[in-house]
């Protein structure tokens, strides 16, 4: 483990035991979709994240061990795998957790931390940081929670994910030894988000597989998908390679790997899971009114999704994300008024606010890529653009527009 100074040269890949690893959570999140899509409610919504945070906890942890050491080797490959059965039973138990299976879910992913821990112990003060809280603390809430009626229950998962968030503010003096490497960390992520993102086309797939398929439902399939690609785009088009080059220059490589993966990633998929139950209650169905579960979750999620992009903006580069954070008001603002309308007309509604979104932005970048006057004084409005319009240590006098 490199704990001191730069990570050694060269680009660091992404090993296939790791990638297949991420297959075990693609069932994760389907699972915690499919817990979502029974109960829309706040205490739906509320226990789906407490089961939600450990599960993508688990994938953090394992992604960052990978991150800041070789784990392409027989021990770690195996640690990995370990790692994947854990989460597997974890996903088996997601949609019981409230039911029988709560124990199953706080006994896997205190399995998982274990083998983490060991895969770590050679490390100083392992115990001493967040894998140690993880052992030591969250996973035995979670464990004596699952032995507990729902509301205790509820109480003591929630306190096992707010001491599991906390970990990394918590020590984070201790963790600014650790040399994360910066071409790894932001491709992880991607990949996750992308996982997420996939979840949404199986929410439309599945349901609309079982529809008459008549032009009302290909209709609603097209905005939902374009509605999907719209979210794709505003991450891979225009954010993906200003993460990258944000943990690259930074001076404080640990505070954007907390800010912006750890905790920003988790805004994100979040709002992306909730997208993806939303088009399940709608693509079947084009004409019936969803009511305010449905929407709130379609246009909440599409809402947080969007607002994160804020968020993590002002982390990197202290710039507002103008374009990001009004059309996230204005989807959250539309919300009331669809909660009556025909589901294929709040999708279409949706998919045209992105298109309108991302064309804006496109026009926005490229107007800075060009240098065209007065765009300098433009430059906090402007969206993320490509790495060539982002500025670096070596040319200081780039267009500041971009994430």
């Amino acid at each position: 483990m490199v704990t001191t100074g730069e990570p050694a040269a060269g680009e660091k890949r992404v090993t296939w035991a790791e990638l297949y690893f991420d297959l075990v959570f693609v069932f994760a999140v389907t699972q915690v979709s499919g817990l979502l899509h029974h109960h829309h409610d706040w205490r739906g919504v509320a226990e789906a994240l407490v089961v939600f945070v450990p599960v993508y906890w688990c994938w953090v942890g394992t992604t960052v061990q990978a991150n800041i050491r070789d784990v392409d080797n027989l021990r770690d490959r195996v640690g990995i795998l370990l790692v994947g059965l854990a989460g597997l039973f974890m996903a088996l138990a997601v949609p019981g957790a409230w039911g029988g299976r709560g124990v199953l879910l706080g006994a896997g992913y205190w399995l998982a931390r274990v083998v983490l821990v060991v895969l770590l112990i050679r490390v100083p003060g392992v115990w001493r940081g967040p894998y140690g809280v993880g052992v030591l603390v969250s996973g035995p809430l979670l464990v004596v929670g699952g032995l507990l009626p729902d509301g205790p229950r509820l109480a003591l998962w929630a306190a096992a994910a707010a001491c599991d968030l906390a970990a990394p503010v918590l020590f984070r003096r201790r963790l600014a030894a650790v040399a994360y490497h910066p071409s790894h960390m932001p491709e992880r992520f991607a990949t996750f988000l992308l996982v997420a993102l996939g979840e949404s086309i199986v929410g439309i797939g599945a349901t609309a597989a079982r529809a008459r398929l008549d032009a009302p439902e290909l209709t609603a399939v097209a905005a939902a998908f374009t509605i999907s690609a719209g979210l794709w785009w505003q991450y891979f088009v225009y954010a993906a390679d200003a993460m990258r080059h944000a943990v690259e220059v930074t001076d404080s490589r640990r505070d954007v790997v907390r800010r912006i993966f750890q905790y920003g990633h988790l805004a994100l998929v979040a709002g992306v899971i909730g997208v993806a139950v939303g088009f399940g209650e709608t693509v079947a169905d084009p004409w019936r009114a969803l009511g305010p579960g449905a929407v709130a979750l379609l246009y909440g999620g599409c809402g947080l999704y969007l607002l994160t992009f804020g968020y993590t903006r002002w982390m990197m580069f202290r710039k507002v994300a103008t374009t990001r954070i009004t059309a996230a008001l204005l989807v959250l603002g539309l919300l009331p008024a669809m909660i009556n309308l025909p589901a294929l007309a709040v999708l279409v509604a949706l998919a045209v606010l992105l298109v309108a979104l991302n064309v804006v932005e496109h026009l926005i970048v490229a107007r800075v890529a060009t240098g065209e006057p007065g765009e300098a004084g433009e430059a906090g409005e402007a969206p993320e653009a490509s790495p060539a319009a982002i500025p670096t240590p070596s040319s200081p006098s780039a267009p500041a527009a971009a994430e």
